[in-house]
């Protein structure tokens, strides 16, 4: 394993915000191994595979910094202060990132914050959840005549916002919510009554291209009862649109698929 770089007198080390992907480790970029094999100090989310954490100097120092619902480590402004001062101890300081640092990451906050204070940052991008997770099921986010535009919301918009558009958000083709599940019934009941038909193929994928991935097909209307009755936890992706009709079938214990209707009547195939 390559022996991580020695900072000088003086000077400050980068940041790298790595994404490390959808959970699977060997969904990882390159860079991103790269930069771990030569990191002083990785701070780590809990949404990042431990396994990724192997790939790190034997003395290199590993800090978790996750964050689940009502569980933080540290809050973001000690993260943010704490990548700060790595980066006056050692050359490569990673920010390791469950998806893509960018998309509901918050790396956005510690880059400014980092560049405030003279530190230099770099983004490593990396695959999102958003979409490896509709994709791990074989389900496309944009797909021609069916669907040609997705957008991508996070479920603590649903936490008691009442600023949420419902109405722009129920004429999308594809809506993906990344930690939705538990507001699943609150957003299918909104999206509802802003004109969505209750019939929309809908999905719910836990822990998606992770040995324990599980997932269940419904419809707007029966997603959240669908997903109580599977025991679909977190973290999960939602899917709403038509595309959610492509999954790919398997005959795996716990699989689904969603045959494609004939004249207008959808039949659906949950999990097992």
């Amino acid at each position: 394993m390559m022996n991580r770089i020695e900072l000088q007198y003086g000077m400050v080390g980068t940041v790298y915000l790595v994404g490390a992907g959808p959970g699977a480790p060997d969904l990882l970029t390159l860079r991103g191994a790269n930069l771990l094999r030569r990191a002083g100090a990785v701070l780590y989310d809990a949404l990042a595979n431990n396994a990724l954490l192997g790939l790190t100097p034997d003395d290199a120092e590993l800090i978790y910094v996750g964050k689940r619902a009502g569980r933080h480590a540290l809050n973001q402004t000690e993260i943010n202060e704490l990548l700060r001062r790595k980066a006056h101890v050692h050359p490569i300081v990673v920010r390791l990132k469950g998806g893509d640092p960018f998309v509901f990451g918050r790396g956005g906050e510690e880059m400014e914050y980092l560049r405030r204070h003279g530190v230099p940052v770099e983004i490593v991008p990396g695959v999102s959840s958003a979409i490896a997770a509709p994709a791990a099921v074989g389900i496309p986010v944009t797909q021609r005549e069916v669907c040609r535009s997705f957008a991508v919301v996070t479920g603590h918009t649903f936490d008691g916002d009442d600023a949420v558009n419902w109405l722009a958000l129920a004429q999308l083709d594809t809506l993906i919510v990344l930690m939705g599940l538990a507001h699943v019934g609150k957003i299918a009941d909104s999206l509802i009554a802003a004109g969505r038909a209750p019939e929309t193929p809908a999905a719910a994928i836990q822990s998606a291209t992770l040995p324990d991935q599980r997932q269940v097909a419904a419809t707007l209307g029966t997603l959240a009862q669908a997903v109580a009755e599977a025991e679909i936890g977190a973290p999960a992706v939602l899917v709403f649109g038509e595309v959610v009709r492509m999954a790919t079938p398997t005959p795996q214990p716990g699989a689904w698929w969603l045959p494609k209707p004939a004249a207008g009547h959808i039949h659906f195939v949950g999990a097992v």
